[in-house]
């Protein structure tokens, strides 16, 4: 009984996920989370936190150990010779074991400023990812409201159906009256197989664009009529801010170059610690003592490589073009930018001008449609003649419910080019 509880759950379930309605901001996000590009994200994280972690061992102590063992031709001697002393020779075979110990007090903020490169890099790596993720929505847009579209054309394609039928049942009765003939019939009929075939290459292409968008998304969309029309919504008007993550890549960018220069003045700064040395070897420090011996020394280690400073200039002087460039990609986006936003400006302005009339021309196609109706039924105008209408009023509707989904095109479109 448990068992066929839980499948019928399950299966309630699956009805009422199957039944949930699709819109184009969650088709957005669930993109967004379902591209492989997306694990990306946790990569490129772990790479900065090892190579920080890296960058922090450096204030640990450095250990090392060396060893050696040489044959040289010539030894120390005193140049004297001191009566009642006999000081013995030293060998020329020399060999010694040395573990040292290092500790960094003061390195002029290279760790410091190595870590801030790393992050920054991991912040361009991050924003240069959300940009080619970004790409996904014109995609999804693109899908979604070709759905949308062929909707709208299989909906008033069942409008011009049932409205064939009625005038081929009307026809018929005509012809029984001996008002029409054959040929009338055969001229709907025409029109009707033509209907058919619309239908059935609309519903191919609604199954093609679902099947994308479910690959894109992750989603199972089997019912087309669960993808929502979203509303009109014009405050994105309003809005002149531009959030393109191009911006954000462009930044970080910037912010790298400068953390790399504060990394190349800290390669140039004297670095002081402490250190530790104990070996073994024959001669020891003693070396007028010819036997293996230990030893040991500390103290503190002064160091400066003066070799940086002769290229430090050209460095930052690389940097700095690099840092131009940057500036130059972001003034030609932003103007590419500004130029497709008034184009869909423009483009939203001309489809509120044109659905404002779309109403008027469906409502004289009616009335055209219902004069020929009635010309058809006092005998002065031919099938053919109300055909043309009624495909003109067909044509009207159809032109009224693309110019709506044109305009939610270029409202989303205009969103997506200020990603607001």
């Amino acid at each position: 009984m448990k068992n066929i509880l839980l499948i019928a759950l399950i299966f309630i379930n699956a009805i009422h996920l199957s039944s949930q309605s699709v819109t184009i901001e969650s088709c957005q996000e669930k993109a967004k989370m379902n591209f492989p590009l997306v694990k990306q994200y946790g990569l490129i994280e772990q790479s900065a936190r090892f190579t920080i972690d890296n960058a922090n061992k450096g204030y640990l102590p450095q250990l090392s150990f060396s060893a050696r063992g040489t044959y040289q031709s010539q030894v120390t001697e005193l140049p004297i010779k001191i009566p009642g002393m006999n000081l013995p020779a030293l060998s020329k075979d020399q060999y010694q074991a040395v573990l040292e110990a290092n500790q960094l007090l003061w390195d002029g903020g290279a760790i410091a400023a190595q870590k801030k490169v790393t992050i920054s890099g991991y912040e361009v790596d991050k924003q240069k990812l959300e940009v080619e993720l970004f790409s996904l929505k014109e995609r999804i847009n693109q899908l979604f409201f070709g759905i949308l579209m062929i909707n709208e054309q299989i909906k008033q394609n069942g409008i011009l159906k049932n409205e064939l039928k009625t005038n081929y049942d009307r026809v018929a009765a005509y012809k029984k009256n001996g008002v029409a003939n054959q040929s009338d019939l055969d001229a709907i009929k025409v029109e009707q197989l033509n209907a058919q075939q619309r239908e059935a290459e609309l519903r191919s292409s609604r199954k093609a664009f679902c099947q994308m968008l479910g690959i894109l998304t992750g989603m199972s969309i089997n019912d087309p009529a669960t993808v929502v029309k979203p509303e009109i919504n014009l405050s994105i008007l309003q809005t002149n801010n531009n959030l393109r993550p191009e911006l954000a890549f462009f930044d970080a960018q910037n912010r790298l170059f400068e953390n790399q220069k504060t990394l190349l003045k800290a390669g140039d700064m004297p670095k002081i610690g402490l250190f530790a040395q104990g070996g073994y070897g024959k001669p020891g420090l003693n070396m007028l003592t010819n036997a293996f011996s230990e030893f040991y020394m500390g103290g503190i280690r002064f160091t400066w490589n003066f070799g940086g400073l002769y290229t430090q200039k050209n460095n930052f002087k690389k940097i700095e073009i690099n840092k131009k460039s940057i500036e130059l990609q972001k003034e030609i986006f932003l103007f590419n930018s500004e130029v497709k936003t008034k184009q869909e400006l423009n483009e939203i302005e001309k489809l509120q001008s044109v659905i404002g009339s779309d109403d008027e021309i469906i409502q004289l196609r009616q009335n055209i449609k219902k004069s020929a109706s009635v010309k058809l039924e006092n005998g002065t105008i031919t099938v053919s003649d109300l055909i043309r209408e009624i495909n003109a009023e067909n044509q009207a509707k159809q032109m009224k419910s693309v110019h709506e989904i044109q305009l939610l095109m270029a409202i989303y479109q205009l969103k997506n080019e200020t990603n607001n």
